[in-house]
């Protein structure tokens, strides 16, 4: 049976047919109580619509639950964690920090210099004053902000920025003025760090294992700082207390430097040192350990004790550990401090001749050398003898040069100062090094030049100008000559240009190219005199070998002078009387 018409509405629906639809009231007026729609494509919107801001607000949440969440977790997780744990959850978000730091000067300075050389200075004359003006300004910016880096990041920051300073005859002055302030800057830690390493080296505060321990640091470094201290006995001791997070934050910083050498390299082709921080890596971390350095510094002593005028201050093991090394206190002043040198009555000469001629005895003779002898980790004192005394700091950086590459150094040294080219190919070549003549100026940092014996220690504009004109134009023969030869001999070169440096800030009183071919002709003759055999193994056929290879040396330079001496004279006689004719290139050699 039909149901009543009354309870039903016809509603004719537009379209292409003609249809009919019954509706109840019920649903009629639940229609009616809906909003009026459009047609089905608006209706499918809005449901799509509605979809969507469902998943957004899903989103939404999720967001705010993990913004929220995640630092708390974090939070609570750093409440309960051991202060060890603590300190390496900071160290880890302070090493993003340091990353996006490094990265931000490294990018700063490449378009500082993209910009000053492209677009500011651009065509304007290179010896031109304005352009000379316009350079400087940018390298002391870039050098500003390499010290504004390295002193916010501290650490191997500091440690790198270091050893520039002794590439003073390569790198732009107004780099050399800026990084010097870096040889004095360290991180200031406060007291509670010192007193949570020595819990956990030592489980004991610093007043249980010291008589007495002056918490404010007498001297700071990149990787520590020293305190003054008395042992239990009364013996005052320098106490050397590395930074706390140093270990921790160590691997995450040479990764960062790896990328940033990664970028440069992207950025500038023919600047690849990423291989250099790969082999140094090693030897770097070898001077976060203490015990190692208080080692080497004790194989130092001993095989320096023949320098009587050499004093490596001794190790008190019983309180010192991977992070804290006590030694004895020794007095002294930093050996480039002139003034005080001079006010001690000490001579100028004598010091540098002594500080020469120790650290060439490690090179061409011990093989165990100090590759970190900055000024700041070489002290003068008066000694004994009213003379000049050194006091050798700091052996945690130390690299092993191997016998044949010594007796190879020590012959490439002397032939170098003879003007031998056959002899400085040969030895160069037994380094693994075939561009020799380059290689030869790079070991003594200077013009060569094959007309004169003579090697002055002080260079002229000229030759400082020369050296800078090769570093950059023969760039990529001075990367392939720094690949080619022995490792170690990396730290070699450093050490080299840290006692030039030193050498020159004293007013290069001593002939360093004389005393260190003299001290390489002795130490090649003490390296053949200990060969096995029976009569070497006797100290007075030693002592004969070593006395005539030095002499031979003496005799050989001397009569090459003399030559070259009467060789001028006679050709200056000939010129003279208008026999010859010189022409500008000897008259110059003349001259």
């Amino acid at each position: 049976m039909a149901p009543p018409i009354s309870r039903y509405l016809r509603v004719t629906l537009s379209g292409s047919t003609n249809q009919q639809l019954r509706l109840c009231l019920r649903h009629t007026a639940l229609l009616a109580r809906c909003p009026r729609g459009g047609s089905p494509l608006q209706t499918t919107r809005s449901f799509s619509s509605l979809r969507e801001g469902k998943r957004a607000g899903l989103l939404w949440k999720t967001f705010v639950g993990i913004s929220i969440g995640a630092p708390t977790v974090a939070g609570v997780k750093y409440a309960v964690s051991e202060p060890r744990d603590r300190r390496k959850m900071r160290v880890g978000i302070e090493g993003f920090g340091r990353f996006c730091r490094s990265l931000s000067v490294g990018l700063l300075i490449s378009v500082d210099y993209w910009w000053t050389t492209n677009v500011a200075l651009r065509g304007l004359d290179e010896s031109s004053p304005s352009y000379l003006a316009g350079m400087s300004a940018c390298h002391q910016r870039a050098a500003d902000h390499i010290v504004e880096g390295a002193v916010r990041n501290g650490g191997i920051y500091i440690k790198l920025g270091q050893g520039l300073c002794s590439f003073n005859h390569l790198l732009p002055p107004e780099y050399i003025h800026t990084l010097q302030v870096l040889e004095d800057k360290a991180l200031n830690r406060r007291y509670k760090e010192v007193d949570a390493l020595f819990q956990e080296d030592f489980n004991k505060n610093p007043e249980q294992l010291f008589k007495t321990f002056d918490y404010e640091p007498i001297a700071a470094a990149s990787l520590a700082q020293v305190h003054k201290a008395e042992l239990p006995d009364g013996t005052p001791v320098a106490v050397k207390v590395q930074y706390i997070d140093l270990r921790d934050r160590f691997d995450g910083d040479i990764r960062t430097l790896e990328i940033l050498l990664d970028v440069v390299k992207f950025m500038h082709p023919s600047f690849g040192f990423r291989w250099v921080l790969k082999d140094l890596k090693g030897t770097l971390a070898q001077e976060l350990d203490f015990e190692n350095e208080a080692r080497n510094s004790e194989r130092c002593a001993e095989e320096l004790k023949h320098f009587k005028f050499i004093v490596v201050p001794k190790v008190f093991w019983e309180q010192t550990s991977k992070r804290v090394l006590t030694a004895e206190f020794c007095e002294g002043c930093k050996i480039n401090n002139v003034e005080e040198i001079k006010r001690q009555g000490l001579s100028l000469k004598d010091t540098a001749d002594k500080l020469i001629r120790t650290f060439a005895e490690q090179i061409f003779y011990t093989g165990f050398i100090h590759a970190d002898p900055h000024p700041g980790n070489v002290l003068v004192r008066r000694g004994p003898d009213n003379k000049a005394e050194l006091v050798l700091l700091d052996h945690g950086l130390y690299e092993y040069l191997s016998q044949c590459d010594r007796v190879a150094l020590c012959k490439l040294w002397r032939s170098i100062v003879l003007r031998d080219k056959a002899a400085m190919e040969k030895y160069s070549n037994a380094l693994g090094v075939t561009q020799y003549f380059l290689f030869c100026e790079m070991l003594l940092q200077r013009p060569i030049s094959m007309r004169e014996l003579g090697l002055s220690n002080i260079l002229s504009r000229e030759d400082t100008s020369y050296m800078r004109e090769m570093a950059v134009n023969h760039f990529e023969s001075v990367m392939q000559v720094l690949k080619s030869m022995p490792r170690p001999m990396l730290l070699v070169f450093r050490n080299l240009n840290t006692v030039r440096s030193i050498n020159i800030s004293l007013g290069a009183p001593a002939d360093r190219y004389f005393v260190m071919a003299k001290s390489a002709v002795r130490g090649w003759g003490k390296i053949q005199a200990e060969r096995p055999g029976m009569l070497p193994r006797l100290w007075v056929f030693r002592w004969m070998r070593t006395t005539w290879e030095s002499l031979k040396f003496e005799l050989s330079l001397r009569s090459e002078m003399a030559m070259m001496s009467l060789t001028r004279s006679f050709l200056n006689l000939l010129s003279r009387f208008g026999l010859i004719s010189l022409d500008a290139e000897m008259y110059e050699y003349l001259r």
